[in-house]
């Protein structure tokens, strides 16, 4: 298992060098961690865990022209390449075809206990301290707007709608982050999700009393 997990991290560390700062390596390894600490308590296969979350962003959508089969497809084929079971990298690949928010705004079909934690665990960075740095670099990356009080968020938007929306960083935390706290599977992740949200709202409220000039 842990040659398995070594190559998979070298892969993931070559693959995703130069990536945007909110799905680079360093994302991944948060990811890992916080998939492997869930497991702790909620008992998935280890070695599966850990592939799915090393994985999960190999080949972000976003970033490949909304293309949602390339990245199990890159997956799939380093998985090959190190003799699992065909059973445990068709596991690792629907994972990461189910695992984005967007993903959950379709028809999903796929359940297992290791995609809600490898799920938590991705949901995890997305909020928090981290969740509102990741926010406002993909935000800048994409050159949109910080905040534009006229224009107001889509609190009920569709797959489709979600995957082309260019609206204000902001925005995005009513859009997504501040759902996330009661999208989580896990009891660990409904925890750490629940001190996260906070202090996105605490987060919130500075940030509209500052834009106003009242703080």
């Amino acid at each position: 298992m842990n040659s398995i997990l070594e190559k998979t991290i070298a892969f993931v560390k070559k693959t995703l060098a130069g990536a945007e700062a909110g799905h680079d390596w360093f994302h991944i390894e948060r990811v890992y961690k916080n998939a492997l600490h869930i497991n702790l308590t909620e008992k998935g296969d280890e070695l599966l865990v850990a592939l799915a979350a090393l994985l999960h962003d190999i080949a972000d959508p976003k970033f490949n022209n909304g293309d949602e089969e390339i990245g199990p497809k890159i997956a799939g084929d380093f998985l090959s390449t190190l003799g699992l079971d065909p059973g445990q990298i068709h596991h690792v690949q629907q994972i990461i075809r189910n695992l984005s928010y967007k993903a959950s705004l379709g028809t999903v079909t796929f359940k297992s206990k290791e995609l809600d934690i490898v799920q938590d665990a991705d949901r995890l960075d997305a909020i928090g301290a981290i969740g509102i740095a990741r926010a406002f670099t993909y935000g800048g990356y994409k050159n949109r707007v910080l905040y534009d009080p006229e224009i107001a968020p889509n609190l009920n938007m569709s797959k489709e709608e979600y995957k082309t929306a260019t609206t204000p960083t902001l925005n995005h935390f009513y859009e997504k982050l501040l759902k996330l706290k009661d999208l989580m599977k896990t009891n660990t992740g409904k925890e750490i999700a629940a001190q996260r949200h906070d202090f996105m709202l605490v987060y919130l409220d500075h940030f509209y009393k500052e834009w106003e000039g009242k703080i």
